[in-house]
């Protein structure tokens, strides 16, 4: 019953009984844009063939010091945990220095020992294309970063994508868990331009279109998918991770019909239990009303409420705040 209980909620190191001083990570908020970008934001690709996200990625408040720049932060805590045993990883990430571009006997490309099989979606900053590894013939997920671009991209004084994608790498390394994508291996060879993340391919998704009726998952489907839910996120928040976006693009479901929280983007990671945060940087129409406003919140009690509204889409088949404009969204939200 113990390890049951361990794996399903952590161990007592994922609790956080171990603390240091308080101290709170930068804040992240999204740049406007069309209505549409806000409630499902689509990507567009770029003349290179890698996917960026429309909206320039997440705005980082300039109210701390930008020279400690959050993912540097996000390191040091991740350090921090490992020397003291906060780290629940049976395996660790594989970290993986050198990139071997090449051909297998039919033809298809290949990165080090994966062989590509198709493009299967995109995700901020970087396409997602599915390769099969031969050394363990199963299929992975790999997500695709151009270096050069990333750092180019400014999305604050002091920060670039660069900066937002090795803070997702920083917190995956923390997280193993069965209701939740795992990160396996990161390949970052100096010598190239390409940045990769090998996560664990799921094979299904949740596909929501907010249509009503037709969108219901039935109760017997949302009692499980709700249950796999919330063993992932009481995972995070055990180890101080908010989500920063709950919402059915970002739950993927497996062949055994299990949920898996993936995409952690925007993620962010904190030092204790003190997760005040200033603005969202998820979706609107999943966004809790404090969020709304320009004062602090609970980051934690942000990510329980999109949990909420996933759970009313899953019932109803519909977005339980939408309005005409993301004015009237935000509105309803207030009510």
């Amino acid at each position: 019953m113990q390890l049951i209980m361990q794996r399903d909620m952590g161990c007592c190191g994922c609790f956080g009984f171990l603390r240091k001083p308080q101290r709170s990570l930068i804040p992240l908020k999204r740049s406007g844009g069309p209505f549409q970008d806000f409630l499902l934001p689509q990507d567009m690709d770029d003349p290179d063939g890698i996917f960026y996200n429309r909206d320039n990625g997440n705005n980082h408040s300039d109210s701390d010091c930008g020279s400690q720049h959050f993912v540097k932060r996000s390191e040091e805590i991740l350090l921090w945990r490992f020397h003291n045993g906060l780290i629940c990883r049976e395996v660790p990430v594989k970290e993986t220095r050198r990139v071997i571009l090449s051909e297998d006997d039919n033809g298809d490309k290949m990165i080090n020992e994966y062989v590509r099989q198709c493009k299967i979606g995109s995700g901020s900053y970087g396409k997602v294309v599915l390769y099969r590894s031969t050394e363990d013939g199963k299929q992975y997920a790999i997500k695709i970063f151009h270096k050069s671009h990333l750092l180019k991209l400014h999305v604050a004084p002091y920060e670039t994508a660069m900066n937002d994608v090795l803070r997702e790498v920083a917190i995956m390394k923390m997280l193993d868990h069965p209701n939740i994508v795992n990160l396996i291996e990161v390949i970052d060879d100096p010598n190239t331009d390409n940045f990769y993340m090998v996560l664990e391919y799921v094979e299904g998704k949740w596909i929501f279109e907010g249509s009503g009726a037709a969108d219901c998952l039935g109760e017997s489907t949302t009692r499980r998918y709700l249950r796999d839910i919330v063993a992932g996120l009481m995972h995070l928040h055990s180890h101080n991770v908010i989500h920063g976006d709950i919402k059915p693009d970002n739950l993927l479901v497996t062949k055994s019909n299990n949920v898996k929280i993936g995409d952690f983007s925007v993620s962010q990671v904190f030092e204790d239990d003190n997760d005040m945060l200033r603005r969202s940087p998820g979706t609107p129409v999943f966004t809790a009303p404090e969020c709304c406003l320009d004062v602090t919140y609970h980051g934690k009690a942000a990510d329980t409420w999109a949990v909420g509204v996933t759970l009313y889409c899953m019932v109803f088949g519909r977005y339980p705040f939408l309005g005409d404009t993301l004015q009237d969204t935000y509105d309803k939200l207030l009510m």
